[in-house]
């Protein structure tokens, strides 16, 4: 009977023994796998942020050499201006004779807009013209020898206070003086009142001078002349009050606007200045300071020799 009972209890307990075998069999793989799966997916989740960090870091490097070769060095301006002369490129100035494309103000050595001062005479500066231009009913003969005539008009913003045929008379009176560009013996000016012509001077208020230049991408801010397309534009207050820079006479200032933006558009570039107490270049931006030169309006010197300084841009 023991035996029997001893069986039955064998068979009683055999079967709860396997099934807590099974469970414990069942649980430790579970639990051997769970730290598995655990260090797996802090595998992946160091992966994934390694690979995000590597990406940002290429994109940083990317958008860093891009900007390098957009603008230049951190916080400079664009390198490629494509201009050059007397004023900036908008946004935020060596011209070739066509199109001409340069203002007072390119590229120089300060980024400041030069001092204005007050008008040498007593006409009264107009910031804003009418917006119309009147051409100067005034011809002139041919001045220079040289084989290449260039046939130009003289043109005045209305309401400015300066007479077309005064201003007219007093340019082709500078391209026909001899220290001028006629002494190249390349080059002759005629000044034309109607029919064809290569080129006009203008002279504008600041604003007006503002927006022609501006239509050719340069920034002339209030102050200063530009040489763009087939226009050379003068500010009128320029004309009238001269530069702060040029201890000369007024009249000297305008044949310097007059030698300085001609020059471009037959072909000269910018020049510095060649020494102390040698004359400043007709071609230097003596707008921006003479940098111990002496203040001239000429390219050539009574002589017929040119007044040269060392190129710059």
């Amino acid at each position: 009977m023991f035996t029997m009972q001893h069986k039955r209890a064998k068979r009683a307990t055999g079967p709860h023994t396997r099934n807590c075998r099974r469970s414990k069999g069942n649980q430790m793989p579970a639990a051997r796998r769970s730290p598995g799966r655990s260090a797996r997916r802090r595998a992946r989740s160091r992966r994934r942020r390694l690979a995000l960090a590597l990406g940002g870091t290429a994109a940083l490097i990317v958008l860093g050499v891009a900007g390098f070769s957009r603008f230049g060095p951190a916080g400079g301006q664009p390198q490629d201006t494509g201009s050059t002369a007397q004023a900036r490129p908008v946004p935020p100035v060596s011209d070739s004779p066509e199109p001409a494309k340069s203002a007072e103000s390119s590229a120089p050595p300060q980024t400041e807009a030069p001092k204005s001062d007050p008008p040498k005479n007593d006409t009264q500066i107009v910031q804003h013209g009418s917006g119309s231009l009147s051409t100067a009913a005034a011809t002139g003969g041919t001045v220079g020898t040289g084989g290449t005539v260039r046939r130009y008009q003289v043109q005045v913003e209305d309401g400015i206070n300066i007479d077309p045929k005064a201003a007219a008379d007093e340019i082709h009176k500078v391209l026909g003086d001899k220290r001028s560009w006629i002494s190249d013996k390349r080059n002759s000016f005629k000044l034309v009142s109607s029919g064809t012509y290569d080129f006009t001077v203008i002279i504008a208020s600041p604003d007006t001078t503002d927006k022609l230049c501006g239509a050719g991408g340069l920034d002339t801010r209030g102050e200063v002349n530009c040489d763009v397309g087939k226009q050379v534009v003068v500010n009128s207050k320029r004309w009238l009050t001269g530069s702060p820079q040029f201890d000369g006479s007024l009249d000297d200032y305008r044949a310097l606007i007059v030698n300085h933006e001609v020059g471009h558009r037959i072909g000269h570039g910018h020049e510095g200045c060649p020494g102390p107490g040698k004359p400043a270049p007709a071609m230097m931006q003596q707008i921006y300071g003479l940098n111990g030169c002496t203040a001239n309006a000429w390219p050539y010197d009574a002589n017929g020799s040119y007044l040269k300084g060392p190129s710059v841009p």
